[in-house]
C-alpha cells in the first residue's frame, strides 16, 4: 500500500481528509519511513535547507500559550531582553551567512511587534538586505497587520513564520489569549503581501494522532513552503512541565506522515531533536529536508558545523 500511494503522490496525487488516511497511524514504521524518504526525494531532491534564528526580543509574552517559557503566565526564569539593537541583528545575520546557512530570521515575543521596536527590526533588515545577500531572511514577530507585512517584504524579507502550533480542535486546550482562526489570518495576510510563509507546531502537546492529521491537512490546504515540526521538550514552569516526552519512533512517524500529506514542502526539524539518536539523522531517511541549526529559543539546538558534517556524512547536499 505504502509504495503504490507514494508512486500517487509523486504522480501528482496529493491526499485529503476525504481519503481514509489511517494506514499513516497504524500502517508499519520502517514502510513509511521508507516510502516518505521516497517521496522526499523524487519531489524535493536531496538537498537539506538549513536556517538559524535569533531571539530578537526575549520574555514577558502578553500570551499564555502553555508550552511557552517566554510567557509572563508562567515562572520559568527564562531569559528576558527588550528589541536587540540594529548592528546585533546584522552581525547575527552575517555570522550566519559565513558559516554557509542559508536562511535567518529575527524572533521576538509578544502578541505583535509594534511601534519603534517594529521600525528597529525593519532598519536592521534593510541592512542586512544590503550587507549579506547570499542568505534569505525571514521574520516572525506575531499577528501584524497588513501594512506591517507590506512594509516586512519591501524592505527583503521573503518568508514569514507563523506556526498553527495544533489542529483547530486541540488550540484552545494550549492558548487562549488568540484563537486558531487569528494565525490562520496572519498567514492570509503574510500571503497576500507576497510572502512564503514557513508554518507548522509542536507535538507532544497531549494531541492525539487525528490531530496531528488535521494540522498537517491545514497546512497543506494554506499550501504553506516550510514546516517546521518541534517535539515537546517540557520546560518546568510551565503548565506542560510534566508532560511525559515523545519518543524517536513517534516523532518519526509525525515527520513522514507530514511529507505524505504535504509532499513538495520543506518538513523542518526544529527543537527536539535531542529525543533522536545522532541529532534526528534518521528523520532526514524519515522525509524532512530541512532543519533549523544553531540554539533554538528556549532550548539547546545543534551546532551548525556538526550539523553540516552528519548530513553530508548521510549523503546529503546543503
Amino acid at each position: 500500500m505504502f509504495e503504490k500511494i507514494a508512486d500517487e503522490i509523486i504522480a501528482g496525487r496529493r491526499l485529503t481528509q476525504e481519503d481514509d488516511l489511517s494506514f499513516l497511524i497504524e500502517g508499519g514504521l520502517a514502510e513509511l519511513k521508507r516510502e516518505a524518504g521516497r517521496i522526499r526525494k523524487a519531489l524535493c531532491g536531496n538537498q537539506v535547507e538549513l536556517c538559524t534564528i535569533i531571539n530578537g526580543r526575549a520574555g514577558r509574552c502578553s500570551e499564555d500559550c502553555r508550552f511557552c517559557a517566554q510567557s509572563a503566565h508562567h515562572h520559568t526564569g527564562a531569559q528576558e531582553h527588550t528589541i536587540l539593537e540594529e548592528d546585533e541583528l546584522v552581525e547575527a545575520c552575517r555570522r550566519s551567512e559565513k558559516a554557509g546557512v542559508r536562511r535567518f530570521s529575527v524572533v521576538t515575543a509578544g502578541r505583535a511587534l509594534s511601534g519603534e521596536d517594529f521600525d528597529q527590526t525593519i532598519r536592521a533588515y534593510r541592512k542586512m538586505r544590503e550587507e549579506c545577500r547570499g542568505i534569505g531572511l525571514c521574520a516572525s514577530h506575531g499577528l501584524l497587520e497588513e501594512e506591517q507585512f507590506e512594509g516586512l517584504q519591501r524592505c527583503g524579507v521573503t518568508m514569514y513564520h507563523a506556526n498553527i502550533e495544533t489542529s483547530r480542535r486541540n488550540f484552545p486546550n494550549i492558548c487562549t489569549t488568540h484563537t486558531f482562526q487569528d494565525k490562520l489570518t496572519c498567514i492570509r495576510r503574510a500571503k497576500a503581501a507576497g510572502l512564503h510563509v514557513c508554518s507548522g507546531g509542536i507535538i507532544g502537546l497531549g494531541e492525539t494522532w487525528e490531530d496531528r492529521l488535521d494540522m498537517a491537512l491545514t497546512l497543506a490546504e494554506y499550501q504553506v513552503d516550510s514546516i517546521p515540526l518541534n517535539a515537546l521538550i517540557p520546560i518546568p514552569g510551565t503548565p506542560f512541565g510534566e508532560l511525559p516526552v515523545l519518543t524517536e519512533d513517534e516523532i518519526l512517524r509525525t515527520i513522514a506522515l507530514f511529507r505524505f500529506l504535504n509532499p513538495t514542502a520543506y518538513v523542518r526539524l526544529a527543537a527536539g531533536r535531542t529525543l533522536m539518536r545522532d541529532s534526528g539523522r534518521e528523520a532526514f531517511f524519515a522525509g524532512a529536508n530541512a532543519a533549523i541549526t544553531g540554539d533554538m529559543l528556549t532550548t539547546s539546538g545543534n551546532n551548525m558545523r556538526q550539523d553540516r558534517m552528519m548530513l553530508r556524512e548521510s549523503g546529503f547536499e546543503i
